[in-house]
């Protein structure tokens, strides 16, 4: 639980943005701390690609302020931003076969000066991202060669590189198999405790569950509730969000909440039961 005398690194109040008429984000509020990991949760269409997007600078609230350390977003120059904050995108178009060390150096530009190459300091950077994040294998290959999760990793790497003290990521684990996926997180979780703060949209609710300090869970652009895992993703709020029918109890292993969703079989058997306890 945070202490309200915590200082942010990232701060948005009362944010509202619009796509022409439509609006799309209303009254989002949010921080995260240093060494902290913020999930955002919510179903398809909620707006939570669109929040990355605004707290990174890529777009402009119609109205709410967005402050990096103290200081709104907006007065942050573009290199200065890259460097204080990484972003992983949900996809990444790299049209050049550039090679997998090309592409994770280029987390270091907001580094360089002018027209300035890299440095052995900042290959090392670079080399210490690939195996970090298990890819210092495929370092002379080409991007387009690999795999979708690979690719994943790679752009993650990049993001290592930047060496930010702010992490947003957009589904970075979409693309990975489990173990992958849980690789990812637990790197993650080792940058938390060397002080970073992470934002993470995820859609796997287990994984919010398992890693995550607390959660901000959206309902068309709204936050419905934030908290720690267990305080929101519970079977109301996911049944009202996703409307869905899901099972939600505490793993004996972990003891964090555990999201089984149910196929229309059981989906229907559990309506038909609700509806004979009411009749």
């Amino acid at each position: 639980m945070m202490s309200p005398q915590m200082s942010f690194l990232l701060e948005a109040n009362n944010l509202h943005f619009r796509y022409r008429t439509q609006p799309v984000i209303e009254g989002v509020s949010l921080a995260v701390a240093p060494g902290e990991m913020l999930g955002v949760i919510g179903p398809n269409g909620s707006g939570k690609s669109t929040l990355v997007r605004l707290l990174s600078g890529v777009l402009t609230p119609a109205s709410g302020k967005i402050a990096l350390d103290g200081r709104a977003l907006h007065s942050y120059s573009r290199r200065e931003l890259a460097r204080r904050i990484a972003v992983v995108p949900q996809e990444t178009l790299i049209e050049f076969p550039f090679s997998v060390t090309e592409v994770v150096l280029m987390g270091r530009s907001p580094h360089l000066g002018g027209f300035a190459f890299e440095s052995t300091a900042d290959v090392q950077v670079a080399h210490a991202a690939m195996q970090r994040t298990g890819v210092l294998d495929l370092q002379h290959r080409s991007i387009h060669e690999l795999s979708g999760g690979e690719r994943q990793r790679v752009i993650l790497a990049r993001a290592l590189a930047q060496e930010a003290s702010v992490m947003l990521l957009d589904e970075p684990a979409a693309f990975l198999d489990i173990r992958h996926q849980v690789d990812t997180y637990d790197l993650l979780h080792e940058l938390q405790n060397e002080g970073t703060g992470i934002i993470t949209v995820l859609h796997d609710l287990n994984l919010a569950t398992l890693y995550c300090d607390r959660v901000i869970l959206l309902k068309a652009g709204s936050a419905v509730a934030t908290g720690q895992p267990a305080d929101v993703i519970t079977y109301a709020a996911i049944k009202d969000v996703y409307d869905t029918e899901v099972y939600v109890d505490v793993n004996d292993v972990t003891g964090a909440v555990n999201v089984l969703p149910l196929s229309r079989k059981y989906r229907q058997a559990l309506q038909a039961k609700t509806t004979n306890r009411q009749t």
